[in-house]
């Protein structure tokens, strides 16, 4: 293909539509884990449906390792795939799976039974294979883009969290003297999903590919010898035809993923082990071994919220200059002091009150965001188009692998307690 890129008369910083690119990346962020958030945030009215089935850890041990087979394929193949088609794919599995959530509960009139709770796990798995569709692809497209764009793709997908705590806690208080009042927030939370997976199809399909900063560097992405960004080009109204030249090109920005690995070692290790941290603590035990205070039904809720108000919070961070932490080594000895955490929220849960709790909950959510920007924005720096894109991938794949380890860590809490 032949790409013709005019980098003389301004910075591609300063190219048309970058606010506009942000926001919609702010959004995408927002319809790729809203579906699974919501899932999270209304854990209580699964325990009600199904007191006996763990549904906080078991729907999550379902989830994940549809994720992770997906990611490694998806990663391994990266190069070849089409970027446009993959994530398309996934916003519109994320808007059939919440969807049929919600005909679920309305056709079966809010009943548990073994029957329906395997099907909110088959659900549950589709989430799993559009995760790591949209996650993957998202994050390795905007990784040969600037650093702003993968910031507030990330600050979205925490803001779902956020958005779906703070509905949670607004439902719980307008339903809870409501007959089927649970019920009734639950439905509004899966109908406000639905709306976001569809709004994201329709930006991700129309809008966003036309943004001329967004052209900008697909279009150099191509120049460098990337595959999957053609589609993508074709809608936005770029051709390209064959050419010897891009042909040559492709392979100064081509490394194997086994190389792209060994040079990011440590930042594939960092996100792993930030995951495995949180993933071993939220929500499981924070639903099932925090114990009864003074908030009653309301503390698992206002924990999660607090979780997630935190983890969005801390994604701005590293926009101040000043704040941002470059240093891998840094990097490397915050997330593994993170570990510090297991025994404080042990002793905690035991001995403390549900003050010290919500400060570790917070502490929790304040360095999981902030240590997630921080490394996915640094890694891809210095890479051409066709690498940024493949370690992106990969580094979606380590933490997709860390939240499947935390999840299955998590269950270790239970060890000892009679209602396992």
């Amino acid at each position: 293909m032949t790409i013709t890129i005019d980098e003389s008369s301004r910075s591609p910083t300063r190219l048309e539509g970058k606010r506009s690119a942000m926001v919609v990346c702010w959004i995408l962020g927002l319809g790729s884990l809203v579906s699974w958030t919501s899932m999270l945030t209304i854990g209580d009215y699964y325990y009600q449906l199904f007191p006996k089935y763990h549904p906080s850890r078991v729907l999550t041990l379902v989830y994940q390792p549809f994720a992770i087979g997906t990611i490694a394929i998806l990663a391994y193949n990266g190069e070849k795939l089409n970027t446009r088609k993959r994530n398309l794919a996934g916003y519109i599995l994320f808007f059939l799976g919440t969807f049929a959530l919600l005909l679920l509960d309305l056709g079966t009139s809010g009943k548990g039974g073994l029957g329906n709770y395997i099907g909110i796990c088959v659900i549950v798995a589709s989430f799993g294979v559009a995760d790591a569709n949209v996650q993957g692809g998202v994050i390795g497209d905007l990784s040969f883009m600037c650093p702003e764009f993968i910031q507030s793709y990330l600050a979205g997908v925490a803001g779902s969290g956020t958005l779906i705590s703070g509905l949670r806690l607004v439902t719980k208080a307008a339903f809870e003297h409501s007959s089927n009042g649970l019920r009734k927030g639950v439905i509004l939370f899966l109908a406000v999903s639905t709306f976001f997976e569809f709004l994201c199809i329709i930006l991700y399909a129309f809008i966003f590919p036309k943004l001329p900063i967004v052209k900008y560097y697909r279009a150099k992405a191509a120049s460098e010898g990337s595959k999957t960004v053609a589609a993508d080009l074709a809608a936005a109204g770029i051709t390209a035809t064959p050419s010897e030249s891009v042909d040559d090109a492709k392979h100064v920005g081509r490394l194997s993923n086994k190389k792209l690995f060994m040079e990011n070692i440590d930042y594939a290790l960092d996100i792993y082990l930030v995951y495995v941290v949180t993933l071993s603590i939220f929500p499981g035990f924070l639903y099932e071994n925090t114990g009864t205070h003074n908030l009653g039904s309301w503390y698992p809720t206002v924990l999660v919220a607090v979780c997630n108000l935190w983890d969005f919070i801390s994604r701005y961070i590293p926009l101040i200059k000043k704040l941002e932490l470059k240093s891998r080594k840094g990097l490397m000895i915050i997330t593994l002091s993170r570990f510090l955490l297991i025994p404080c929220f042990y002793f905690t849960a035991k001995y403390g009150d549900q003050g010290w709790m919500i400060m570790l909950v917070s502490f929790l959510g304040l360095t999981n965001g902030y240590l997630t920007v921080c490394v996915l924005t640094a890694a891809p720096k210095g890479y051409k188009g066709p690498a940024a894109n493949a370690l992106g991938n990969i580094l979606v794949l380590c933490l997709l692998s860390g939240i499947f380890s935390g999840v299955a860590l998590d269950w270790l809490w239970l060890i000892g307690n009679s209602g396992f």
